[in-house]
């Protein structure tokens, strides 16, 4: 089990690196979160949702997503609520005091994922949540030593060396947490090092003998790891205007944006630049095309929305002429209305939408989770719903896209400039960016999105075999009920 010494310090790169790494040694090995906090999610193959970062895992083993892989997902939907997540499907709401008071009952439910994992392949790799340094939070725990203990797996921590003091971070690591707790870890990691790594040879001493555990390596800075799916954070420090010579896609960074990777294809295209508009700052006039994208609680969101004036930059850019696609809930922000009479995203209430496309959205219980193939804009994508709600109208008779099985998705504006469906995944697709960046007068490279992101892990995985000492960590792994020791 890697677990960290805070958010942020590359746990679950780290994981996927390493996944990749042992199935070229020939192992069959599936990726474990016990809990995971996250608003970017992926459908399964057996119909659920997983995070994000366990989906890329798995594809980093060469492995269907399950939903095993991440039995308690919380989805963030308000400052102190979170939907409830548990084997791939909504459990309820709930509070963060009622969170803590609950995650005790869940363990039973994760350690039966994690044993029906570990009878299917030769190494589980489990990623942990946050810091165990959290004592507060101790009581209870799910995600770190108390999943760790239950399941007797062995703890390598990882110190982010990059954010600055990373020697006081494992040793104080080893100083606040239970006797018990720090018995469980073996080791340590010192993660995105840029540099010499000899010169921090005195440091690595010095942990090894302050802490008693072993140091497993200096994994170097993974350039690699910024052409991975976003997961966690949205990155701030973009360019809000483009390059000179690039078109600019502009999408706000809403407050509860949810499954914001599916702009990260546009990484891929050189002639345009992605700017992700952080709250405070205008939609840039010069945007070529603006993305709304998906969102945990879509009434909220719109409501910040308007806050921030980027309804009245988006209403200029439609006057203008200008291309506006919007994805999962950035679609039910585009119609006439948004109605949610059981108070699923909170009070109960119905709100005007931009009303750029002539659909109207009812929120319902039932959440759609299922992979789809189809095409749009005559381009064949392949992609996946994951939304509450239904949205009828008669722009409807303009899908965005129509799928396999000869039902529609979404709608387009009759002028044509204003887009929304319920797809995720879809800028994957090298034909359909380049039918979209076609309209804007941007000729798209054409790279294939899937392939890079697979030559990123392969890569990560050939840096780790040069910094890192697998065949320690592997010594480390618990005998258990599995294929193999």
């Amino acid at each position: 089990m890697l677990q960290g010494t805070g958010s942020d310090v590359g746990k679950s790169v780290l994981v996927a690196a390493l996944c990749r790494l042992l199935v070229h040694r020939g192992l069959t090995v599936l990726p474990f979160k016990p809990q995971n906090m996250s608003n970017n999610a992926a459908v399964t193959a057996d119909g659920g949702e997983i995070g994000r970062a366990q989906a890329l895992q798995a594809l980093a083993c060469r492995a269907e997503p399950h939903t095993d892989m991440n039995p308690v997902l919380l989805k963030p939907q308000a400052d102190r609520t979170s939907q409830l997540v548990v084997h791939g499907q909504v459990r309820g709401t709930l509070g963060s005091s009622d969170f803590r008071a609950a995650r005790g009952a869940l363990l039973a439910e994760v350690t039966q994922s994690f044993v029906r994992l570990r009878a299917r392949c030769d190494l589980v790799l489990v990623e942990g949540a946050g810091s165990p340094a959290e004592v507060n939070l101790r009581s209870g725990d799910i995600a770190n030593m108390g999943f760790a203990r239950a399941a007797d797996v062995p703890v390598v921590l990882i110190g982010d060396i990059d954010r600055g003091g990373v020697i006081a971070s494992l040793v104080g690591t080893r100083a606040v947490i239970d006797p018990a707790d720090a018995a469980m870890i073996r080791g340590f990691l010192i993660n995105k090092f840029r540099g010499d790594p000899a010169l921090f040879e005195d440091g690595y001493r010095a942990i090894e003998a302050r802490t008693g555990w072993k140091g497993f390596g200096v994994v170097p800075w993974l350039a690699a790891a910024a052409r991975l799916p976003s997961e966690d954070a949205v990155v701030l420090d973009r360019s809000v205007g483009g390059r000179e010579g690039r078109r600019v896609i502009a999408c706000p960074i809403l407050p509860r944006i949810a499954n914001f990777d599916d702009l990260d294809p546009f990484k891929l295209e050189p002639g345009v630049e992605l700017a992700m508009i952080p709250p405070g700052r205008p939609i840039p006039a010069e945007a070529a095309i603006i993305v709304l994208p998906g969102s945990k609680a879509t009434i909220a969101d719109l409501a910040a929305l308007r806050g921030e004036g980027w309804d009245i930059d988006i209403f200029a850019h439609h006057r203008r002429g200008g291309l506006i696609v919007g994805l999962c809930g950035g679609y039910q922000m585009l119609g006439r209305s948004i109605s949610d009479p059981l108070g699923l995203e909170g009070e109960p209430s119905d709100v005007a939408g931009l009303g750029l496309l002539d659909v109207e959205t009812l929120l319902s219980p039932g959440k759609r989770l299922r992979a789809v193939r189809g095409a749009a804009l005559g381009a064949a994508i392949d992609g996946y719903e994951m939304h509450m709600g239904e949205s009828r109208g008669s722009r409807l008779a303009r899908p965005f896209a129509t799928l396999e099985d000869g039902t529609t998705d979404g709608a387009i504006s009759a002028s044509g400039t204003v887009m929304g469906s319920y797809l995720h995944g879809l800028f994957a697709s090298a034909d359909l960016r380049r039918a979209l960046l076609d309209r804007i007068g941007v000729a798209a490279g054409g790279r294939g999105y899937h392939a890079d992101v697979d030559a990123a892990l392969d890569e990560m995985a050939a840096e780790l075999a040069r910094h890192v000492d697998v065949d320690g960590l592997l010594a480390l792994a618990r005998p258990g009920k599995g294929r193999s020791a």
